[in-house]
């Protein structure tokens, strides 16, 4: 969907329910994979959270996920195909408990859409989770090889078994 997931509306006024973004440039290779990624390992948990993605350019929107991430995220039983590119909002501070990035230029591209300092409170990089403080970037496969988004895959595998485990130690809220 290109706007605000209508899943959102029934999750936005819960507090229960910890609701997660996943962002990079375009919304088709990593965000998807970290977002597919996550939302297995949050249902093999049966954890009470909602992941989701999103871009910053436009000439996806719309689209499904960049061929080669559909492709290791199925060798690794992760369907994402059903996914659709979309554009990054600044409605999405209210509606989402953290918003992790790739890198540093979608790091700034988020924080220059926020209109409060609480705002800024719920970006990160994903890889902080792993590594914290350091704000390692996820390189963008899209103009490498096949293994260059087996890499991606491999950094998000892992930065999102440490969310999980936040989750469940409830030491990230």
């Amino acid at each position: 969907m290109i706007t605000t997931c209508n899943h959102f509306l029934i999750y936005k006024h819960s507090t229960s329910v910890m609701k997660i973004l996943m962002v990079c440039l375009g919304n088709i290779c990593r965000s998807p994979l970290a977002e597919g990624i996550l939302k297995h390992k949050i249902k093999e948990n049966h954890l009470d959270v909602v992941v989701d993605s999103c871009g910053f350019e436009s000439y996806h929107i719309g689209c499904e996920p960049d061929y080669r991430s559909i492709e290791v995220a199925k060798s690794y039983s992760i369907d994402i195909s059903n996914q659709k590119a979309r554009l990054f909002d600044e409605t999405f501070f209210k509606i989402y408990d953290k918003i992790l990035v790739m890198d540093k230029n979608n790091y700034r591209m988020v924080a220059d859409r926020a209109s409060m300092p609480d705002d800024l409170n719920k970006v990160d990089f994903i890889m902080n989770v792993v590594s914290p403080g350091r704000d390692q970037e996820i390189p963008d496969p899209y103009y490498g090889r096949k293994q260059d988004f087996v890499n991606t895959f491999k950094l998000l595998d892992e930065a999102t078994d440490r969310i999980v485990e936040l989750i469940k130690t409830k030491q990230w809220q």
